[in-house]
């Protein structure tokens, strides 16, 4: 049993001046009950918190963290910048240098623009795609989350469907109404969609493979029906690659399944755990952008020196070490030995898996779409979360979320977490 009695301390504090006591609801413990533990550090896998307890990390800040926490290219690299200014409001060379190494990797992008956060990098590729077309209409996928944007909280995934709010308070029904949510990985969903309404339809946003209703893949032939229609029917796709850009792949999960977009959006990874987004694409279409065209964006703070340091530093290491083979047979390891966990104690469940990216469903059909994931047995989780944070392993406080591996984690911690589920899971049948 882990001593909590700190981070509870931090957390009665923490609700006094902080909206439930988190600053982001993806933190909250609300749907696995209990408070949230306040982190002091990390250092590779690990964490550790104000109690002192050492947790095996499968979160990594949501994503950024491929290469662990602290690694020391990407520390060097933020100290050396810190000494030289915090911002500046002002080209750098840095900006360039980022901007072409996602260029290089990534196929959809030809030119892109640095933006603050994952939500920016989604608000600003749907009104490019609008301002580019002439048309309103977008077209999602339910269970797909693109950020806080007004526009695409329509049956979102992550914390809305945690919390059971899949559509906030706070959103005008005019937002929405040119917002078409469909099924996710339902082809002729989109083809008669298309059909119907192909000509007003601006773009087609989806996370190729989604993260925000626990790791879901495209199922065989999705991503490439996708592309076929939006061409046929001159909508821009749009991939959110914020989780998947250099997660799933080096150059994200367009390259893993060969399927080229329009438009892709970034962030997590590309600024190695520091605050960025991204987006960029073809470059007739990123040219209608300002101050080039008439679509205007911009950002106080874009290509901030420290993030691109960061950004640099995570892209150029992953670039040299090439870790992609590696994380994925260990994610593979660590699935495998979950799933018999999980078989051992007659425990319905699904096991998704791309890359390093992964999720044990308590489920007993495999989950394709929002519908199917929605069934999800959340009490299980719960009990399942807790008696694992009890025995120092650190998941998303949400059967909703994606798991993530780091290139630091080892043949022992993946033993520890196979050892841990095997004795959790047979307590909680």
């Amino acid at each position: 049993m882990l001593n909590r009695e700190k981070s509870r301390e931090a957390f009665a504090r923490a609700t006094r001046v902080i909206p439930g006591g988190v600053n982001s609801p993806a933190r909250a413990f609300g749907a696995v009950g209990g408070s949230p533990l306040f982190i002091e550090r990390g250092a590779g896998q690990y964490l550790f918190d104000i109690d002192g307890n050492r947790l095996i990390d499968y979160i990594g800040s949501w994503g950024p963290h491929i290469l662990g926490h602290c690694h020391p290219n990407i520390v060097a690299a933020i100290e050396a910048a810190l000494t030289r200014g915090t911002s500046f409001g002002a080209p750098t060379e840095r900006e360039s240098e980022l901007a072409e190494l996602i260029v290089e990797a990534v196929p959809s992008i030809e030119k892109v623009r640095m933006v603050n956060s994952g939500t920016e990098a989604t608000m600003s590729a749907i009104r490019l795609a609008r301002g580019h077309t002439g048309r309103n209409v977008v077209v999602k996928f339910a269970g797909c989350y693109h950020g806080h944007v007004d526009s695409l909280l329509v049956e979102a995934g992550s914390g809305a469907l945690t919390h059971g709010v899949p559509s906030s308070p706070g959103v005008p029904e005019g937002c929405t109404t040119d917002t078409l949510s469909l099924r996710y990985n339902d082809a002729d969903h989109l083809a008669d969609t298309l059909a119907k309404r192909g000509d007003e339809i601006a773009a087609v946003i989806l996370e190729p493979v989604v993260g925000n209703m626990g790791c879901v893949p495209p199922q065989t032939g999705f991503l490439e029906a996708c592309r076929e229609l939006c061409t046929k029917h001159g909508a821009i796709l749009i991939f959110d690659e914020v989780m998947t850009g250099f997660r799933v792949a080096f150059g994200g999960a367009q390259a893993r399944y060969g399927v080229t977009p329009d438009l892709t959006t970034l962030g997590k990874i590309v600024g190695g755990g520091l605050p960025v987004g991204a987006y960029g694409g073809r470059a007739d279409i990123m040219d209608s952008i300002s101050p080039v065209g008439p679509v205007y964006q911009a950002g106080t703070l874009s290509g901030n020196p420290l993030a691109t340091a960061s950004g640099i530093a995570t892209l150029k290491t992953l670039k040299e070490s090439d870790p992609y083979d590696k994380l994925e047979a260990t994610t593979t390891r660590l699935v495998g030995g979950l799933s018999d966990a999980a078989k051992s104690a007659g425990i319905p469940h699904q096991v998704a898996q791309v890359g390093s990216m992964f999720t044990l469903f308590f489920n007993d059909e495999p989950v394709t779409n929002y519908d199917i994931s929605a069934r999800n047995d959340t009490a299980r989780f719960a009990r399942y979360f807790q008696e694992m944070l009890d025995r120092g392993v650190y998941l998303p406080c949400s059967q909703f979320e994606a798991n993530f591996v780091s290139t630091c984690h080892t043949d022992e911690d993946l033993d520890a977490t196979i050892k841990a589920a095997r004795e959790v899971l047979s307590a909680i049948v």
